[in-house]
């Protein structure tokens, strides 16, 4: 099994560019079953869980080639010749649920095993399927596979979210495109992945009001057509490499960095001792002071700060002046990085959905292991940050979210190296 080597110590001086968003193709993936024509998707990352999306509609008879070493991914699903989503490609990843809604909205019924993916808390896919019954689907749960049907086509309804879901806003907003009538989706999640899947809909031929507010109406049609959509850039990957400076020293630009993708982070940067600012090509990044200072931190669904830089921002905070308290609001069992960090110096106490951080000087090298993909390069970020070597095992997480990671931290002078079979 891979490890990642990484030796801490001195500033980070350079560029690094920021991918497609892995949240953002794996949802767009999926629309290429709402169609007979083809789906182009450029800008898209090379990651293991395009490779395990890809798996997955080729597997329901759609056609999906990567071009452009992976950059560009040409799909059509003219022929589904298979309805069932089978469990041993499901397991490997969460947003495999996203299929459920366009096969049940094109061909009037679908069987979906029921997903895996990190273990970051139980994520139940209940207010998927409540969101495609208010459009007249009918649902049942038999052998760990959710049998839906709509034998008379999707309808449009009325979605009323109990909480804010990603997923199943993307789900619901993709079969209520065909669904006859319109549908209104109240307390819509507002993340930009999905304003992104919105204008990919729109440009095949969705009618579509009120992306990027919390209400989505929904005017279906009969068919949409084929489109070529560029993914929107990786606000994950580009909080996660925004911090690489700050938690070293240095100044790196980050080309391709947009701030209205990550403002509430941008925020807390600024209450550091951090300066972010615009440039031609993306955001420049740079500590002020030679430690950052302790903040507070609440993650909240978009525009809020994003729980999948809560563990980054950790890695940072362990090295800040003063106490700052993360509290977790998303996901139960989101500090499974917090041990690791420990066993590398850091001061933190876990209680429940809080973590308290009280900054230490410095960090030190060790032995650690990633136990889900935004926690693996947390511990890298620490690693950068620590005196002497940190060895991060099961690094087959980070595969599933960052491209190119090693390269991408070497080019601006990280001490970083993928270490083989170890």
């Amino acid at each position: 099994m891979d490890s990642i080597l990484v030796t801490g110590g001195g500033p980070l001086n350079g560029q690094i560019p920021i991918a497609g968003a892995k949240n953002a193709c794996l949802t767009l993936m999926p629309a290429t079953l709402l169609s007979d024509e083809p789906l182009t998707l450029t800008n898209a990352p090379r990651l293991s869980d395009i490779a395990t999306m890809t798996m997955l509609l080729q597997s329901l008879g759609a056609e999906v080639s990567s071009l452009q070493g992976g950059q560009v991914l040409a799909m059509s699903s003219h022929d589904l010749n298979n309805l069932t989503a089978d469990y041993d490609i499901v397991r490997k990843m969460r947003a495999s649920i996203l299929v459920l809604g366009p096969m049940l909205a094109r061909a009037g019924q679908a069987v979906v095993s029921l997903p895996g993916g990190c273990a970051i808390g139980a994520r139940p896919v209940d207010l998927h399927l409540k969101a495609l019954e208010a459009l007249g689907a009918e649902m049942e749960l038999k052998d760990g596979y959710v049998h839906a049907k709509a034998p008379g086509g999707l309808k449009g309804g009325v979605v009323d979210f109990p909480i804010v879901s990603v997923g199943a806003t993307e789900n619901v907003l993709m079969a209520a495109t065909l669904a006859k009538g319109t549908t209104v989706i109240n307390n819509a999640a507002r993340e930009p992945e999905i304003v992104d899947l919105a204008h990919c809909l729109q440009k095949m031929g969705a009618q579509i009001e009120g992306e990027g507010t919390s209400t989505l109406t929904v005017q279906g049609v009969d068919r949409l057509h084929g489109a070529t959509h560029p993914v929107v850039t990786d606000r994950i990957e580009l909080g996660t490499y925004m911090l690489a400076p700050v938690i070293c020293g240095g100044e790196v630009e980050l080309l391709g960095g947009r701030l209205d993708l990550v403002g509430a982070f941008v925020e807390k940067l600024e209450q550091c001792g951090v300066d972010v600012t615009e440039t031609k090509s993306g955001l420049l990044v740079k500590r002020r002071g030679d430690r950052v200072q302790a903040v507070d931190v609440v993650t909240e669904p978009f525009p809020g700060f994003p729980t999948d830089l809560q563990a980054q921002m950790m890695a940072l905070l362990c090295t800040a002046e003063g106490i700052s308290v993360l509290e977790e609001k998303i996901f139960e069992n989101r500090f499974m990085h917090a041990p690791e960090l420990i066993r590398m110096g850091a001061n933190i106490d876990v209680h429940g959905g809080t973590a308290t951080v009280t900054g230490v000087e410095r960090l030190k090298g060790a032995p650690v292991m990633a136990t889900d993909l935004r926690a693996s390069v947390s511990l890298i970020l620490a690693g950068l940050a620590a005196e002497g070597e940190t060895r991060v095992s099961r690094v087959y997480h980070l595969d599933r979210g960052y491209e190119r990671v090693v390269s991408k931290l070497e080019a601006v002078g990280a001490k970083i190296e993928r270490i083989s079979g170890q």
